[in-house]
């Protein structure tokens, strides 16, 4: 058996035509959706981009316990697992986070890996002379936006663009590894996050009259720009997920040359969504996570069930990844794993779960049970208690200062954690979500979620659930004081 899965970055579910986004050239989303199960009900958990990548490794949630960061020594992770059962595991990515101090550790938990250079403001090329970079563009978040105009004169073809050259080098895997049996290949580009820089050929399928200025980066912010401002961005993102979805293409050729499909696995799914202007904001992490960021697309072709061009409603998750994969392998499955095999679901539309948690350190703690969505804030303006409780302490782009390290104590360690003891971290960086307050959304009257409903006793009830689904996650006790619940 084999199992091949395409991870993209935010990448909107609402803008795939599968999805409901008709206006989007993406003939081979099209395409893959009549492959597959195609899930309606997909949500994301820890977010943004290493938290989400720690559950597909995991299986469980991460974002009550840590910010973004690296595999801690104490994880399970799913291609490690693999490889010391007999599964060759190999990545393919662009996402350049994965070799900063934020992200070390989860290259290495694969057999091999291909990783390549240049995406957003990734330092890369050496370059002292200060580029050419157009005047309207912010200044304010040194070395790179810097970075990313001088990354852009290294890619005058889509060829030189870091995402073909990922989808090249898992299109050469699967030519290379097709006869064997048992591995997995992930291939997971950054795009279609931003900067939306595509080329012109793809530019072009989304024709529309502009004269402003360069604009394919917004700020996380809201949204201040001109109509016409938000709308040239939006077609600059449909550009590239029209260059995602070509790319796509390539691998579902390979897969029916090749007639792979008796006996190979196919996942694609995304990390999260990215706000395009909706709710007034830009991209993420700022606001809410609203269901543009966090119901997420997901496509699963099991070999065994052979379930195609049909959807499922059944509430799952991005911590259920690493379970169906292992699975698929008839690999056991830790008991730390909160995620559950999709297998059922896929074939038959089994119900996993009541409900499900999902948010960002620091931030809203969010609970959908498919009906309706949840969002607890902080219960003050200070956002505290808030802890880090790591054995890995760096940050997205760095280590922790001397003066985060001052406060640290030893914790006698969580249910996950083997055992280890680890380090209690006073957080410094969080999303203060106080100002937007709690919220509650009926996705079935307001798919949209532009009406806050004010409903006590659901509130109440939801509420309950999430204390559940935090005391299952083993959420620490501060998280409770900071949301202002009572623990069970």
């Amino acid at each position: 058996m084999k199992a091949i899965m395409v991870m993209f970055d935010s990448l909107n579910r609402h803008m795939l035509p599968p999805y409901g986004g008709d206006w989007i050239k993406a003939p081979n989303f099209r395409r893959l959706a009549e492959r597959t199960a195609v899930f309606d009900n997909c949500y994301a958990g820890s977010m943004p981009c290493m938290p989400a990548r720690r559950e597909l490794h995991t299986g469980r949630h991460n974002f009550l316990h840590r910010s973004w960061g690296p595999i801690e020594p104490f994880d399970d992770s799913m291609p490690e697992i693999l490889q010391k059962n007999g599964v060759y595991s190999h990545l393919v990515t662009d996402h350049y986070h994965y070799w900063e101090d934020g992200g070390a550790t989860y290259l290495t938990r694969y057999s091999s890996w291909e990783t390549f250079r240049g995406q957003e403001g990734d330092i890369w090329k050496g370059e002292v002379e200060e580029p050419a970079i157009p005047e309207n563009l912010r200044r304010s978040n040194p070395p790179y936006w810097r970075n990313d105009w001088v990354n852009r004169k290294y890619m005058k073809t889509e060829e030189d663009q870091p995402q073909s050259k990922t989808f090249r080098a898992g299109h050469d895997f699967i030519l290379t590894n097709h006869k064997e049996d048992n591995w997995f290949l992930q291939i997971e580009t950054f795009d279609p996050h931003e900067p939306f820089f595509s080329q012109s050929k793809y530019k072009d399928l989304y024709p529309h009259e502009y004269d402003g200025p360069h604009f394919d980066w917004p700020d996380y912010a809201e949204v201040t720009e001109s109509d016409d401002q938000v709308e040239h961005l939006k077609c600059e993102y449909a550009a590239l997920v029209s260059m995602c979805d070509h790319n796509l293409g390539k691998i579902l050729d390979l897969m029916d040359d090749l007639e792979m499909w008796d006996d190979t696995m196919l996942i694609i799914n995304a990390d999260h969504g990215y706000l395009l202007g909706e709710h007034g904001w830009w991209a993420k992490s700022v606001p809410p996570w609203y269901n543009e960021l966090v119901n997420i697309p997901l496509f699963i072709w099991d070999p065994r069930s052979k379930a195609m061009g049909e959807r499922r409603n059944a509430l799952v998750q991005t911590i259920d990844i690493a379970p169906t994969l292992l699975e698929f392998f008839g690999v056991d499955i830790p008991k730390d794993m909160q995620g559950k095999s999709l297998f059922q679901s896929v074939a038959s539309d089994i119900k996993i779960r009541e409900a499900a948690l999902f948010g960002m350190h620091g931030g809203h703690v969010n609970i959908t049970d498919g009906k309706y969505v949840y969002m607890r804030a902080s219960a003050t303006p200070e956002n505290i208690p808030l802890y880090e409780y790591t054995l890995m302490p760096t940050h997205m782009r760095g280590f922790f200062s001397s003066d985060e390290l001052s406060t640290v104590e030893l914790s006698e360690g969580f249910s996950f954690t083997k055992e280890s003891q680890v380090m209690k971290v006073k957080a410094t960086q969080s999303v203060k979500s106080f100002d937007f307050g709690n919220l509650l959304f009926d996705l079935e009257k307001d798919p949209n979620q532009l009406s806050n409903l004010k409903d006590s006793k659901l509130e109440k009830r939801l509420a309950k659930m999430m204390v559940e689904l935090m005391d299952q996650s083993d959420a620490p006790d501060e998280q409770y004081e900071r949301l202002g619940l009572q623990r069970k």
